[in-house]
């Protein structure tokens, strides 16, 4: 069969940046002839600044200033020539000013980007393993990279859980020289730490546990000499941690800096690390105003100025404390971050803060997951408490009039965050003329109603539904339990707009993940069986496929029914807790449906492709032929046709009990060859409701010589005269040697045309092989929220492997 498509977690992260620029939130440009810190121009406006990263204000400082114009002076606005042979003079004075700031050997890179790509490959060996946390920033994730070319194993764990990462030490423990866990010292968004002192004890622990941190974000502001916060926590280095610091952000220069107290090490990264050899060195302007920041550094000036950022960050917090705005992490960092939920909240609170006269950062996937956009704000000695205390009341006025102009509600805001409701003061939602109906069963639904509507497509029609309701239900193994829900709207005539129902269960977190990944998890789960499986709250279910989203998008009022579902959708969520919600089979195509449900925190992933068959318009098989290009005709006549007396076809309504097993046991043939769909086996309940129901029936394929069965199709007659394959079984020691797939595609179009069907709906996977014999391939996507981007990153990088 063909293979899947996948979807590139590159292009939702450009899809939604894309969004966010087109709000007016992402990308602006900053005017005006000069800069103080305090405030920034932008589209014509001052505005005081809460979206700096340079907590001290150094980088206005008049000695960096005046130490990178006398630099410039004295040896140019560059020195073009690599480090590895001459470093210019300012160079020497800079690495021991930064000796002594962290007491340890130092290695200068010309940022901290550029840094991780020259260490990380050069300091992990072939031999060793290394544990990411899924929040560590993507600079030092993009240097791990590279490592998997090298068969390095790399491993992910949820943002600090010590458990998690014990455990994979433990699993590298008997195949890795060293393990290598890395880690922010401070993280970007929501300003918390990492767990320092834990960390210590489990490398006491572990001898093979070497720690490699970025601490770029608590550099200055925290520590001995502004040595950073987790210098603030270990006071010494220890010989088994590498850690990276900046000289710009706080410091005020431009560049970073690794410490590294194993002499071994140092000496190889100062040699030769990558790109540290081949990139031209910092700029002496750089550097200039990098020896002027560590000078006030190694001074007490520096606590000063920590304590007068300290008396900022104290105060916001005061002022956050009379408030009941969800504030995600409770910190002394200067880094604060207030939950907006979805991205069309946080671009219309930004923006609203904007025209009151403050400017904040937008939080946006993929930093946090979609559903937890907010607004990130960074406190600086720039900052005077008259605005300090202004940029929180105009939150507190704003915040309720965001979320009412995206029909949302603080009780939705915490919840996507974890958090317990506050009691903000929102204005009540205006009241709308459609209602949602919910139900727990399709049998409380109107047959007529549910099959003129959503249940007009595959198998999910009235009568499947209740068939599925019955069969995935009271079943020994979890994965084969599924809680179904169905949701109508109506508008104030009692016509329905919308319609759809969704199922709770167990899935693979690879289910669309590349083959690759799949065969590689399937190998763990023989020890694991649930390995990479989560709890998913889904639009339609795992077994069935087309469009289960009824929408009458020709409605105005199409987006308010969407809205009103996905509110009912969220009140399920929070009963069920599930790790991902999936809203799937859309048209990729559809923009304005794109961008409601990317507004609303969904993220776009690619389908396999779908294929429908509707061209009935033919007498024999001469005629079938006809309407078939070129290229398939000639494969019809070598792959299909030249078969025909070699296979005898049956099509049965009931199977004997040995005939049912042989079937089921095709099926997971197929099931086992078949990872580019990568679902859980369904249960042989469900063939034997098959065998004993009137809508399903079997094309069964022999072979002539020894009539032995080597290929099924399971297939359901829909109550709209729709005809699905749904699934399909084979025996892989002849699929290939009479191309029995394509043969029964084939056979099941025959067959759609004896009972008089108007389509078929041949659902998923194997595009090529169904445009073959004349079906139309359609594009697929889904949409997904998840509760935090682990699984979603930690399939990525088993995608890269």
């Amino acid at each position: 069969m063909a293979k899947i498509k996948h979807n590139n977690l590159l292009n939702t992260v450009i899809d939604v940046m894309t969004n966010a620029k087109e709000s007016g939130a992402l990308h602006l440009y900053a005017e005006g002839e000069n800069f103080d810190g305090r405030q920034i121009q932008i589209k014509g406006k001052k505005l005081f600044h809460f979206g700096t990263t340079g907590y001290l204000g150094l980088e206005q400082d008049y000695r960096l200033k005046q130490g990178a114009i006398k630099a410039i002076e004295a040896y140019g606005t560059q020195f073009p020539l690599s480090k590895s042979y001459v470093s210019h003079p300012l160079y020497a004075e800079l690495e021991s000013l930064m000796y002594d700031i962290y007491g340890s050997p130092v290695v200068i890179t010309k940022n901290s980007t550029l840094g991780h790509l020259g260490v990380i490959p050069s300091v992990v060996d072939d031999g060793d393993g290394v544990i990411l946390d899924h929040q560590v920033h993507w600079s030092v994730q993009s240097a791990v990279n590279p490592l998997k070319l090298r068969s390095v194993p790399v491993e992910m764990i949820r943002h600090n859980n010590l458990e998690m990462l014990e455990d994979k030490i433990r699993k590298l423990q008997s195949k890795c020289d060293k393990i290598w866990y890395m880690a922010d010292g401070m993280y970007s968004m929501y300003g918390d730490y990492a767990p320092i002192e834990e960390l210590m004890q489990l490398s006491n622990k572990y001898p093979q546990l070497h720690i490699y941190f970025d601490d770029v974000h608590g550099m200055s502001w925290k520590g001995k000499h502004g040595s950073g916060y987790v210098m603030s926590v270990l006071k010494e280095l220890p010989d088994r941690v590498i850690l990276f610091g900046t000289l710009s952000k706080t410091f005020g220069a431009s560049g970073a800096v690794m410490v590294c107290n194993d002499r071994k090490i140092h000496q190889r990264i100062k040699n030769f690390g990558g790109p540290l050899t081949f990139s031209v060195q910092l700029e002496p302007g750089s550097v200039g105003a990098a020896i002027a920041s560590a000078k006030i550094h190694l001074s007490d000036e520096i606590y000063t100025m920590q304590e007068e950022l300290f008396e900022r960050i104290a105060f916001f917090n005061q002022c956050l404390k009379k408030t009941d705005l969800p504030l995600i992490f409770d910190n002394d960092s200067p880094i604060f971050y207030i939950g907006a939920g979805m991205p069309e909240t946080g671009f219309n609170l930004v923006n609203r803060l904007i025209k009151a006269g403050y400017y904040v950062n937008t939080g946006i996937f993929p930093a946090v997951p979609v559903k937890n956009t907010g607004l990130r704000i960074t406190v600086s000695r720039s900052n005077e408490k008259e605005e300090i205390k202004g940029l929180v009341e105009a939150i507190v006025e704003n915040f309720p009039k965001a979320l009412e102009d995206t029909h949302t509600s603080l009780e939705r805001v915490n919840f996507a965050f974890g958090k317990t409701h506050n009691k903000l003061r929102e204005k009540h939602p205006s009241k709308s003329n459609l209602t949602v109906e919910t139900y727990d069963s399709i049998e409380q639904i109107n047959p007529k109603l549910w099959n003129e509507t959503v249940g007009g497509n595959g198998f999910y029609d009235w009568e499947g539904l209740k068939s599925l309701e019955s069969v995935f239900t009271s079943n020994n193994l979890p994965e084969h339990n599924y809680q179904f829900f169905y949701y109508l709207v109506k508008d104030a005539k009692g016509k329905c707009i919308l319609a759809t129902f969704f199922s709770f269960g167990l899935w693979k977190e690879d289910m669309l993940a590349p083959k690759s990944v799949s065969v590689k998890l399937e190998k763990e789960r023989q020890i694991n069986p649930y390995l990479h499986t989560s709890s998913c709250l889904c639009m339609g279910s795992m077994i069935t496929e087309g469009e289960h989203l009824y929408l009458c998008q020709e409605k105005t009022n199409w987006q308010e029914a969407l809205n009103l579902l996905l509110q009912q959708v969220e009140k399920l969520e929070k009963k069920l807790q599930p790790q991902y919600l999936i809203l799937r089979d859309f048209d990729p195509h559809n923009k304005a449906i794109k961008d409601f449900l990317h507004n609303k925190g969904f993220v776009q992933i690619a389908m396999p492709e779908a294929a429908v068959f509707t061209e009935f318009n033919w007498e024999d098989q001469s005629e079938y032929m006809e309407q078939l290009s070129k290229s398939s005709r000639k494969h019809f006549r070598k792959d299909i046709e030249a078969f025909t007396k070699k296979l005898q076809i049956r099509i049965n309504r009931e199977l004997p009990k040995g005939e049912l097993d042989k079937c089921y046991d095709l099926y997971l043939g197929v099931k086992e060859n078949n990872l580019g769909l990568n679902t859980f086996n369904y249960p042989f309940e469900l063939f034997e409701h098959m065998n004993e129901s009137f809508q399903w029936e079997f094309i069964l394929v022999y072979l002539k010589e020894d009539r032995s069965l080597v290929g099924v199709m399971f297939c359901y007659k829909n109550s709209n005269n729709i005809y699905t394959p749904a699934v399909v079984g084979m025996d892989y020691k002849y699929s290939r040697e009479y191309n029995i797939y394509r043969q029964l595609l084939y056979q099941t179009i025959l067959r759609a045309k004896e009972l008089g069907s108007t389509r078929i709906d041949f659902g998923l996977t194997a595009g090529f092989e169904k445009r073959k014999v004349g079906a139309k391939v359609l594009q697929k996507c889904a949409y997904l929220q998840t509760r935090d981007n682990f699984a979603l990153e930690a399939l990525d990088w088993l995608r890269n492997d």
